[in-house]
Order: structure tokens, then C-alpha cells, then sequence
């Protein structure tokens, strides 16, 4: 074995034994969410910030810093794209942005994001915004301290944005939101003066938790989530997590008068399961065998999600068979009407619940509240008015209670700033690839109406799972679609299907 092969075959083993920490630390996070005591939040804490400081001597080492030095200028890293040639740039950009953290601050971090994710479950269950606060402090302020440790051009948020999505600039995604909020609000407002209101009542009957237990795990299976290979829980807020090359867990939450809450909450974290589910296995724990970036990531989930969940087609093969199962609760409706009420597009105020028109303002309302708390021109104390007063100014309402409200999604009290703006990222994909998808497989319409998913899965495989972070996803997505990113395929696929939803044509 030359001395490159060998060094690399090194560093790749070292990688390994760290993500056997890291799938830990994700197990026991996985548990947090899902069974763990209430009494037992403060030592859960401990654990999470004890792994997390190994793992960040392992990933911080002088040794490995001089492997990778020797690695960056062999051979094997001349080749971007190939699988060696990205586990090194992946391993030296990681070692880079980590090494530049100081072991107490990452065991801070992770400490500080365990205790608040606990707290924050307590206080939206209580909708006591004042239990939380004082973790959002905390956590707001160490992960600032990251930011400025790691911000080369003096831009915070893109510090904390990069680790999400690499490459990704929030001037540029500003230009971006911006052409697409203005396109999305035209579109609102043409529903709202040319289009018949589909009435949202087949959405609004009680479907039983237990119909519902067993309608997601059918659904999930049915489009190629493997349950040998995965797991469909419940939790608070819906999420994917990997525990290892052939573990991944999805969680959903369900209500009884709100039957597509847990029903596209089940689609959506099973689209980011099939994701996990294919990359390249004998690559786990290495960057050839991770996702592309979150922007990519939750293009899949939306895919399954909308752009088929969704779609009239499916409907028209899925409706017969939730009929079936539902018995009395889907007597007198039709697939028609359940697509059009699946496509009801109306200013609310839960994001995960929000149509596919206005979901993305919800994201714009994010995108710039975090922004602002980052740079300490809006204070945590003010944090809850500026939300009101932007969900006032961009979707004509205003939250009642804070867990409405500012208390409704897990991501700050895990410290995830600079998370938000790949949701909408991962919509712009999700539309560019799904026109791809359908210029190479025909008329995918036909597929879904027959319940055959196996081909659009397969096409995911090739075009996108198999890459890892192989290549960068900005350039994942042109490659695919073959465009740059831009809001039209986005906006003209919603404009179309609402034009039917809406009987505008």
C-alpha cells in the first residue's frame, strides 16, 4: 500500500471510531425526544456534553491535522469527485471550522442545546415563553461566540449558515427569498380574487389515533422506507435521525381532528429517511456516505411531501385505499375534493402546517429574526414582538399565545441558527428536480396513479443519493436539473396545480 493509501486508510478509520461517538450522541438525543423521564434531563445533559467534547478532541487532533496536511497534497485529493478526493476536502474543511472551537465551548454548546430542547418542550406545552428565555440567552450567546470564532469575512450568520449549507451566502439568499416572495404573494392574491376556495372540511373530520398509527407506517413503507432498516416514532416535533449505516429513526406526532398533520409529517420525515437510507452504506461516517447539505436533504422530504403527496394523481390512488381504512370518518368525499383541500391555501400560523404558498413566508420570518439575533440587533426580550409583528406584517395574522407562536419550533433551543433558510432552499430544488425528474422517466403522473413509487425512488438513488457530499449541492442541483437556482420552476409548479386546485382552468 503506497504511504497516501495508507494515510488515508488511517484517517478514514479515525473518522469511523468518531461517528461510532457521534451516532451515540444521536441515540441519546433520539431518546430525549422519545421515552426518556422527565427526571432525567440533567444527567441526559451531562452525557451529551461529556461525548460531545470527545468528539471534538478526536476531530481536532494535532495528528490528525498532520495526516490531513499530507493527504492535501497527494494524489488521491487531486480528484474532487471521486470518493477518496471528497473525503478529503470534506475532512479538511470539517478540521478546519473545528479546530478553530475550543473544547469547552463545544461542551457548553451541547450542554446548553440538551437542557434547552427540554426546557423548550416544557414551556410550549405550558406556553410559558418566560421558562424558555433564559436558555435562549445562553444558548444565543455561545453560539455567537461560534460565529465570531469562525467568521473569516466578518459575516456572522454565514458563519453558522455555511455549516448547513456549504457555499450558501444570506445576501444571496436574500435576493432569492425576495424574487420568490413577491411571485408567491402575486399568486396569493390571485387565488384569493379568480379562485374557488376549496372548503379544507374532509381535512377537518376526526380520524381516530389509532386509524392513524397504522396509516403512517403504510404510507412510509409503501414508498420504499425500509423498516428493516428504520423506525417510525412519536415526539413532540417531528424529525430524521441516523443512529448508523442501517438505523435510521423517524418521528411524527399526530391529532385526531387534524389527520394531515401526522399524514404529511409522516411523508416528510420518511422523504429525509429514504435520503439516509440511500447513501452509500460502506461509506457511513465519512463524507461520501453523508448528505449533500440540509438545503438537499430536505429537497427529498418536500418532494415526497408536496410534489407528490400532494399532486392529484396520487390522490386519485390514495384516496380508495384511506377510504377503506377509514370507514365512516371518509364516507361521502371523493378524491377531488381531498387533493383540492390537500392544496388549501390560507395564512396560518404553524409552520409545519402551512400550505406549500405561504410556507415559505413562514421561513422569510425566520430567516430574518435569526439573522438579527445574531448580529444583537433585535434582543431576546424583544425576540417575541418581532415575531408577532412580522407574522402580522407578512401573513395578516397574529399569534395568539407564544406556543403559536415564538415557542413553536424546537430549532433555536437546539441551537440550529442558520438551519431555517435550507427549507426554502430545499422547496427551490425540490421544483428543479422534480422537472428533471419528469423529462426522464415521461409522464410520472401515471406512475403515481397506479401507487408505483419505485421509479422516482430509483431516479433519487442515481441522480442524487449516491453522491454523498461528493459534490457540493449548489452544483449537485444544476448538474441534475441542469439550471441554475432560480424561483420559477417553483413558483409555475405551484401556479399549475393550484390553477386545477382552485378550478381556475
Amino acid at each position: 500500500m503506497t504511504q497516501p493509501q495508507s494515510t488515508f486508510q488511517r484517517v478514514a478509520e479515525h473518522m469511523r471510531d468518531t461517528a461510532k461517538l457521534e451516532s451515540t450522541v444521536a441515540l441519546l438525543e433520539w431518546d430525549d425526544h422519545t421515552y426518556l423521564p422527565s427526571g432525567a434531563g440533567a444527567y441526559r445533559a451531562e452525557q451529551v456534553s461529556f461525548l460531545s467534547g470527545l468528539i471534538h478532541q478526536r476531530r481536532t487532533t494535532s495528528e490528525l491535522g498532520g495526516w490531513l496536511n499530507d493527504l492535501a497534497t497527494s494524489p488521491l485529493a487531486g480528484q474532487r469527485e471521486t470518493p477518496e478526493g471528497a473525503a478529503i476536502a470534506g475532512w479538511l474543511r470539517d478540521y478546519r471550522r473545528q479546530v478553530r472551537l475550543p473544547q469547552a465551548l463545544v461542551e457548553a454548546t451541547a450542554k446548553a442545546t440538551s437542557l434547552g430542547q427540554q426546557a423548550w418542550v416544557a414551556a410550549r406545552s405550558a406556553d410559558r415563553w418566560n421558562d424558555f428565555k433564559p436558555h435562549l440567552h445562553e444558548i444565543l450567546n455561545l453560539r455567537r461566540q461560534e460565529a465570531e470564532l469562525l467568521a473569516d469575512n466578518g459575516q456572522l450568520y454565514d458563519a453558522l449558515l455555511d455549516q448547513y449549507e456549504e457555499g450558501a451566502r444570506a445576501s444571496e439568499i436574500t435576493i432569492l427569498f425576495a424574487e420568490l416572495r413577491d411571485q408567491l404573494v402575486k399568486l396569493l392574491a390571485d387565488l384569493q380574487a379568480r379562485g374557488q376556495q376549496p372548503s379544507g372540511l374532509s381535512w377537518r373530520r376526526s380520524i381516530n389515533l389509532p386509524l392513524q398509527r397504522e396509516a403512517s407506517p403504510w404510507i412510509a413503507a409503501l414508498i420504499g422506507y425500509s423498516f428493516e432498516r428504520g423506525r417510525l416514532d412519536e415526539t413532540a416535533h417531528p424529525f430524521c435521525t441516523t443512529l448508523g449505516p442501517n438505523d435510521c429513526r423517524i418521528l411524527t406526532r399526530y391529532h385526531e381532528d387534524n389527520f394531515p398533520s401526522g399524514f404529511y409529517s409522516t411523508l416528510h420525515e420518511a422523504g429525509h429517511g429514504l435520503y439516509e437510507q440511500g447513501l452509500p452504506s460502506d461509506w457511513y461516517g465519512l463524507p461520501p456516505g453523508a448528505a449533500a447539505s440540509l438545503g438537499v436533504h430536505e429537497s427529498q422530504s418536500r418532494l415526497w411531501e408536496n410534489f407528490i403527496g400532494r399532486s392529484e394523481a396520487f390522490w386519485r390512488w390514495c384516496f380508495p385505499h384511506l377510504q377503506n381504512r377509514f370507514g365512516s370518518a371518509w364516507q361521502e368525499l371523493d378524491a377531488e375534493q381531498v387533493f383540492r383541500d390537500a392544496n388549501r391555501v390560507e395564512p396560518s400560523l404553524i409552520r409545519v402546517e402551512a400550505d406549500e404558498v405561504t410556507y415559505n413566508l413562514h421561513i422569510l420570518i425566520r430567516f430574518e429574526l435569526e439573522q438579527e439575533l445574531i448580529t444583537g440587533t433585535l434582543q431576546v426580550d424583544d425576540a417575541p414582538q418581532a415575531w408577532n409583528d412580522r407574522y402580522q406584517r407578512y401573513l395578516g395574522i397574529k399569534p395568539p399565545t407564544a406556543r403559536e407562536g415564538i415557542l413553536q419550533d424546537v430549532h433555536w433551543s437546539a441551537g440550529l441558527f442558520g438551519y431555517f433558510p435550507t427549507y426554502t432552499l430545499g422547496n427551490l430544488y425540490a421544483a428543479q428536480l422534480m422537472l428533471a425528474l419528469q423529462k426522464d422517466l415521461g409522464n410520472v403522473n401515471e406512475l403515481l396513479e397506479q401507487g408505483e413509487f419505485e421509479g422516482v425512488l430509483q431516479w433519487l438513488r442515481d441522480k442524487i443519493h449516491v453522491h454523498g457530499r461528493c459534490v457540493p449541492p449548489a452544483e449537485l442541483i444544476r448538474r441534475t436539473s441542469g439550471q441554475p437556482l432560480s424561483a420559477e420552476p417553483l413558483v409555475a409548479y405551484l401556479r399549475e396545480k393550484l390553477e386545477v386546485a382552485y378550478r381556475m382552468v
